[in-house]
């Protein structure tokens, strides 16, 4: 009896969580962050913006070092990940993880309390968020802390990454939503792999090209800053409707579909 009571516990830690247990995972996650205090927010706001830079930086540093061919928009997008992964590696708040987080508790139990809590948290990271990556962006533009060549690399990756229009973007930020709240999703399954799941969903982003509005907003900044894009371009043509795509792509879609799949186990 003992010994088939050690299998089963062997087969219980080989087995993927079940689907209520990663949504009650992802729910406590969202509680626990909608009951941290405003300036903590705002601090771990702004640090997940200054370290999400580091993806354009990143990308601009394949970027000079690789020859043109077919290839090589594939090994740029390897940098794509390296904010991403001190942000989630450091549990830095990043918009567009809270989109699934804070939504769930929201689901669960939605009162109006809930619902200010969820504005509270969104409007803090969001802001913060966007001020880092403008910091970063004029850290990198005014000061020698990148030499010439490798800011007209960074200025270039951001040119790509700025090509589309507003509807293209804003569609593309969907994708881009989603995937961010799968991987929220998959992290707490995923145990010591945590590096590669948050690797493989931030560089499918990368590759494909869709639109991120924290990853993004540093390449916009930086073309902003250095006289390429005005703001109501910025404003109209990528900020509303990426900030629209991703809070669809993470909220209306993949929230309430993880929320739907469960809600009657819960």
């Amino acid at each position: 009896m003992d010994k088939d009571q050690e299998e089963a516990d062997k087969v219980e830690e080989q087995t993927t969580p079940r689907t209520p247990v990663i949504y009650e995972t992802v729910r406590r996650l969202g509680e626990q962050e909608m009951a941290r205090p405003a300036v903590s927010l705002w601090w771990s706001g702004l640090a997940a913006g200054l370290s999400m830079s580091f993806s354009l930086l990143a990308q601009a540093v394949l970027r000079q070092h690789l020859p043109e061919a077919p290839w090589r928009e594939l090994v740029i997008a390897l940098g794509y990940p390296v904010g991403f992964l001190m942000v989630v590696m450091s549990r830095q708040q990043l918009f567009t993880e809270t989109t699934i987080t804070v939504l769930l508790p929201l689901l669960q139990q939605p009162d109006r309390h809930k619902l200010a809590s969820a504005l509270r948290i969104w409007s803090i990271v969001l802001v913060a968020n966007l001020v880092g990556t403008l910091l970063a962006a004029l850290f990198f533009a005014f000061t020698p802390a990148v030499d010439d060549a490798l800011r007209l690399a960074m200025l270039e990756t951001s040119r790509h990454a700025m090509r589309h229009d507003a509807l293209a973007l804003g569609v593309q930020g969907i994708t881009a939503g989603y995937l961010m709240a799968a991987m929220v999703w998959l992290i707490p399954a995923a145990g010591v792999a945590q590096f590669h799941v948050v690797t493989l969903m931030t560089y499918l982003i990368g590759v494909g090209g869709f639109a991120h509005i924290i990853a993004g907003s540093a390449e916009a900044f930086l073309l902003l800053l250095t006289g390429e894009l005005d703001a109501l371009d910025m404003l109209v043509r990528f900020t509303l409707p990426v900030l629209l795509g991703n809070v669809i792509g993470g909220t209306a879609l993949f929230a309430l579909i993880s929320h739907a799949q469960v809600m009657k186990e819960v």
